[in-house]
């Protein structure tokens, strides 16, 4: 574990995996750590120079004030690749993570070896509930999202057979720094690529949880149609579809990432 001190903030991250192998860069959802990619990490971290880290808001990266933009999550990762001299990688976001890797594919391919985008869209949701979000993370912190959150991210029977990563999941969620959470609504709310996509030109992977509420499977075909050089997946699960389904997420993207 280390951290990247940067002017108004820092960044959390972790590196796992022979010094010499091409990067591999995990980016996690909203509300999640950089332990949401743990299943990942064990199966790629053999081949792969991996790289997790905390967005900012979340987990071990502190809060700098304010609202961000998807720039400013970009921008973090640029820095983050600058800083430990990684001149180009692979990408893997989920949600928000997608969101970023969408931007970094538009404003920065010439870093990225490919990119994997999952549970995630083009544009999630509208500008005024990503606002009525942020207004009720701020009147009454995490607590009341709960069970929602508990809902859109996992099915019922994945909850009941897999009670603990799921309690540890949420708790983490509920850890999460409310004004960090509201600063990334805010990104969320704003980011749109949907008339960005073409210029998106590196080898593209979209994955969606085949029950996903959030970011249906409709938006990842719409990405991977969209992209100039797209393929789509489809895994079972809500939303966060790496956990509901290592083992199909995984082969996914080592197909991907080994085309």
């Amino acid at each position: 574990m280390a951290f990247l001190e940067l002017p108004r903030h820092r960044l959390r991250y972790v590196v796992e995996g022979p010094a010499d192998a091409p990067w591999l860069t995990f980016c996690n959802s909203l509300g999640t750590d950089l332990h949401m990619w743990e299943p990942q990490a064990r199966a790629f971290s053999g081949r792969f120079r991996v790289l997790r880290y905390d967005r900012r808001g979340h987990g071990l990266s502190s809060t700098p004030p304010g609202l961000y933009t998807v720039d400013d999550l970009g921008a973090d990762v640029l820095a983050l690749w600058n800083h430990l001299g990684i001149e180009r990688s692979h990408f893997c976001g989920l949600s928000i993570g997608g969101l970023t890797g969408q931007w970094l594919g538009v404003h920065a391919g010439e870093r990225l070896l490919s990119l994997t985008v999952a549970a995630t869209a083009a544009k999630i949701g509208s500008l005024e509930s990503w606002r009525a979000r942020i207004d009720q993370v701020r009147a009454a912190g995490l607590q009341p999202l709960l069970e929602g959150t508990r809902e859109r991210w996992f099915s019922t029977a994945f909850a009941q057979t897999h009670a603990q990563q799921v309690e540890d999941i949420l708790q983490r969620f509920l850890t999460t720094s409310a004004e960090g959470y509201a600063g990334c609504c805010n990104a969320v709310g704003h980011a749109d690529f949907r008339d960005r996509l073409a210029d998106i030109r590196v080898p593209t992977l979209a994955i969606a949880g085949d029950q996903d509420p959030v970011c249906p499977p409709a938006d990842l075909q719409a990405i991977a149609t969209g992209v100039a050089q797209g393929r789509y997946a489809s895994v079972p699960g809500r939303h966060i579809c790496n956990l509901e389904s290592v083992d199909a997420f995984n082969a996914a993207l080592a197909a991907h990432l080994h085309a």
